[in-house]
């Protein structure tokens, strides 16, 4: 059950109010117990003298120290007197007639106590009378002095403290309880006028027009929370406007942006920046904070460390694996800033795939359409032997299988681009997809003695269209495959992902291309080296389904040469 307010008030107050009057009541007790054992301590040490004076003034030695009987007769019966030798054996004890029964008594704890501090004391069971006592044994030049008193009830209530100082602070106790209540129930009547207040705020409730406090200091604190509201209310009406303006920016800007606190930290960094940031940098980035250490975007650093800069903003043009990127830096009045990137190579791009498109793909359909042509001309106008009609044959056959390669490849771009609804989407293991594209690529990577190293989750799910997935993979590896060149590896990895995305880097060991192909190579019917591209039978299509399949997943896909050589694919997947 929940205490109300004035409950846990006075719960707190009587918590403090019992560990305060138990402290003053334990330490009155303890003081005043000392105190009287301290007391009979001085007794019994009045009592030690009174033995050693005895045997002084009688002079007695071991044979006559029996006379002690006669000053054992005129103290209290009640006490025993024991003297013991400093070796430790028993030369008199009062209530012992045969000292040879008696054990050396440098053991005791009193006695040990008096040898090294000239007086003892302890409480425990004689091992001769087989009753306790309290002990006090006293050091001499030749002997020990021991008086005991019997630890009986007497003795023990002698020890005990007086209980009247407990009953006093009993009594005080429940009128301070008394008091406490009352105290308790005037102050919970104002802060139960601020709970029904603050219930109104967090129930985002209209407030009453006409709302009245105590006039006190939490009244004072009542009406201030009533102006804090208002502006409070204000205040977040206008970040409501400022924080859709940002989301909207953010959502439909086809730029890379990040906005920093004025220590360098990311406030918030969208999925553009990210990728271009690893595209531009040698190395994977996994904190957008590592953006300061990249020598590529050490003019942001000069920019920020600038302490007599004019401008509050930056713009620089870097020139990245066949890209340019255009990257602005503005600092704001708080100092935090924000950065952008910008490709700025897609506008040239397009219009060069528009200029080439035509004459592409009618040189791309007349290669095989002659080849077939003038095999079936030979067949046909000439009389060969059986074994060249063989051989024109299947070089008509290959050539009518690259024709029809082509054709496919054109159509599955052109359904990409202009029917994406032909394609269906379900959810899609990744890591299958790319299980099925090895194992159906497993004899050329072992004709070619290339290693295929996948590091990616078993369960990497995303929705997706299967058959784009499995042509990402497969015409990527059989791109390396093809002119990455034998005994080299290729690496698959999912080296990031946030709540939307998959960020994917799928790269070879091969000795990668030029810088002035990169920004070409996801074009259609492009290529690199034209003799070779014709001998390994390509279309010139396969990077240009990759990336538009890639488009279809709503990712982008980069490509870059690595420094430890071989071509690097950057391309994320929507999840």
């Amino acid at each position: 059950m929940k205490l109300t307010y004035k409950q846990r008030i006075f719960c707190y107050f009587l918590v403090i109010f019992v560990l305060f009057a138990g402290s003053i009541i334990i330490f009155e007790q303890s003081e005043e117990k000392k105190y009287r054992t301290d007391d009979l301590i001085a007794r019994l040490d009045r009592y030690s003298e009174i033995v050693h004076k005895y045997i002084e003034q009688n002079q007695l030695n071991d044979t006559t120290i029996p006379k002690l009987h006669n000053l054992a007769d005129i103290l209290p019966d009640d006490i025993r007197i024991t003297v013991i030798g400093t070796e430790g054996k028993v030369k008199y004890d009062k209530d012992v007639t045969n000292l040879n029964t008696l054990e050396n008594h440098l053991d005791r704890p009193e006695i040990r106590n008096a040898q090294y501090q000239s007086h003892g004391w302890n409480i425990r069971m004689s091992a001769s009378t087989k009753h306790e006592y309290i002990y006090y044994a006293k050091h001499y030049p030749s002997y020990y002095v021991r008086v005991a008193l019997p630890y009986n009830i007497e003795t023990k209530n002698m020890l005990q403290a007086d209980k009247m100082f407990i009953y006093i602070v009993g009594i005080m106790f429940i009128i301070v309880l008394v008091l406490l209540n009352y105290a308790a129930g005037r102050f919970s009547s104002s802060i139960a006028r601020l709970k029904t207040f603050t219930s109104l705020i967090k129930g985002d409730k209209p407030l009453p027009k006409d709302i009245h406090f105590p006039d006190d200091e939490l009244g004072e604190i009542g009406y201030e929370l009533v102006d804090i509201f208002d502006q409070k209310e204000k205040i977040k009406h206008n970040i409501e406007l400022e924080r859709e303006k940002i989301i909207r920016h953010f959502q439909f800007s086809e730029e890379g942006l990040c906005i920093f606190s004025s220590d360098r930290k990311k406030v918030y960094a969208n999925t553009h920046f990210i990728h271009f940031m690893n595209f531009i940098a040698d190395k994977p980035m996994f904190n957008v904070d590592m953006i300061f250490q990249e020598d590529a975007f050490s003019p942001i650093m000069e920019f920020l460390n600038d302490t007599n800069k004019v401008q509050n903003h930056s713009i620089f043009e870097l020139n990245r694996n066949g890209k340019v990127f255009l990257i602005k830096t503005i600092v704001f009045e708080d100092k935090s800033f924000e950065i952008t990137i910008k490709d700025i190579t897609k506008v040239e791009k397009n219009r060069l795939l528009k200029q080439e498109m035509t004459n592409n793909i009618a040189h791309e359909l007349r290669t095989p359409v002659t080849s077939l042509r003038g095999y079936l001309e030979t067949l046909n106008e000439q009389s060969l032997p059986a074994d060249k009609q063989k051989q024109f044959i299947d070089r008509a056959y290959q050539q009518s299988i690259r024709l029809s390669n082509l054709i496919d490849d054109v159509s599955l771009i052109s359904k990409m681009e202009e029917s994406t609804k032909q394609f269906t989407t379900e959810n899609i293991n990744l890591s299958q997809v790319i299980n099925d594209v090895r194992i159906d690529l497993t004899d050329k990577l072992v004709e070619n003695d290339i290693k295929l190293d996948i590091s990616l989750k078993d369960d990497l799910h995303l929705t997706g269209n299967y058959t784009l997935l499995y042509s990402i993979f497969r015409n990527l590896i059989d791109n390396s495959i093809s002119y990455a060149g034998p005994h080299t590896e290729i690496h698959i990895n999912n080296y990031m992902e946030d709540e939307k995305f998959l960020y994917l880097s799928f790269y070879d060991t091969g000795k990668g291309v030029g810088e002035e192909h990169l920004n070409r190579l996801f074009e259609r019917f492009y290529r690199v080296s034209e003799g070779r591209t014709r001998d390994a039978g390509g279309s010139g299509l396969g990077l240009s389904i990759v990336r538009n399949a890639v488009l279809f997943h709503k990712g982008e896909i980069q490509v870059k040469n690595r420094i430890d050589g071989g071509l690097e694919f950057l391309f994320t997947l929507k999840k």
